[in-house]
């Protein structure tokens, strides 16, 4: 991002912007705070006409919030909706003790859906959020009818043994640590030293702004957002001052399992950082549907909402899900 441009919208933050109509849409969600184990999960229900609706978990990532999934909302009336505010990230119930891994995420989740009545869902995401899903999948396979993903966990990446792998699964792996070399020093600060870090974006409205619009824009298909978009994604951490502890995913480390067997749905988005081969996903997933889209990127359920909206109803029509909701 040039230097003029993040003048520019320094400017309109400064002068234009009014965070306070953002902020009433945003508050008109239908939120919930449910206790899930130890601590409180706030999440947006979005409750479906039809009792016996199946049900969804969306599950965001970073340098986001709960805004990613906006636009599907809509889209996604026939079934009951959770949406989680990730603990730690905008929105979120205050974190009461330090650490934050997405192991323990993945619980917290479960036992908010638990609390809420539902015994049986299909979980959508990508970044954090699909490491968080694979997750739910593997410690619940009883519970998690299918997966929609947009992407695999990194994780995976430390474990692969090339030789086992198809040869363009293994060529991604040789891609993916290009990326890491010339693209992930976000990810090197965030996970080694988030204090430091956290101070510096805390203190500086203009700093935060950099940090976070950089990758909304270089992650995501043309003009995805607009000024004010922009800036309201990273007014929702500046308001909320969830930016360090947003980094705690980063921080403490992920137990995956080798293989998780949920039929899973992996949608691929061309402008996405990273995005995989089916022959890579089929070596930790069990991939029942590769859905390759022309347009979108990283963050796809806010770019093609449409697409991502019919990529969900597949994952739940693969999962036979027929809706166990006790109620709330």
């Amino acid at each position: 991002m040039s230097g003029t441009r993040l003048d520019e919208l320094l400017e309109h933050w400064a002068n234009g912007y009014d965070w306070g109509e953002h902020e009433r849409r945003i508050g008109a969600f239908p939120w919930v705070t449910v206790r899930a184990g130890d601590t409180d999960l706030r999440l947006i229900h979005q409750r479906s006409a039809d009792p016996g609706a199946p049900v969804v978990v969306l599950l965001h990532g970073w340098p986001d919030s709960v805004l990613r999934f906006e636009r599907v909302l809509p889209l996604l009336a026939d079934m009951h909706v959770v949406v989680p505010a990730l603990p730690g990230f905008p929105f979120a119930a205050p974190l009461t003790a330090p650490g934050m891994s997405v192991n323990r995420i993945a619980g917290i989740v479960a036992d908010a859906l638990d609390e809420l009545g539902y015994a049986r869902y299909t979980v959508s995401g990508g970044d954090v959020g699909g490491t968080v899903a694979e997750l739910l999948a593997a410690q619940h396979p009883d519970r998690v009818a299918a997966l929609h993903l947009t992407n695999l966990a990194p994780q995976h990446a430390l474990t692969a043994d090339p030789a086992k792998l198809a040869p363009d699964a293994a060529a991604y792996l040789d891609r993916s640590a290009q990326w890491f070399r010339t693209e992930g020093g976000y990810i090197a600060e965030q996970s080694t030293r988030p204090n430091t870090l956290a101070v510096a974006l805390g203190d500086s409205p203009a700093g935060l702004a950099a940090w976070i619009i950089e990758k909304l824009e270089s992650w995501s298909d043309g003009s995805a957002f607009t000024p004010d978009e922009l800036l309201t994604w990273v007014t929702a951490y500046w308001v909320t001052g969830t930016i360090g502890t947003s980094f705690t995913t980063y921080v403490e480390p992920a137990a995956l399992p080798d293989r998780i067997d949920t039929p899973t749905v992996l949608s691929v988005f061309p402008r996405d950082i990273k995005p995989e081969p089916r022959s890579y996903a089929e070596a930790f997933l069990n991939v029942r549907d590769y859905v390759e889209h022309q347009v979108g990127g990283h963050f796809a359920a806010w770019e093609q909402p449409e697409a991502y909206a019919g990529d969900v109803h597949r994952a739940v029509k693969l999962g036979g899900e027929t809706g166990l909701a006790d109620g709330f």
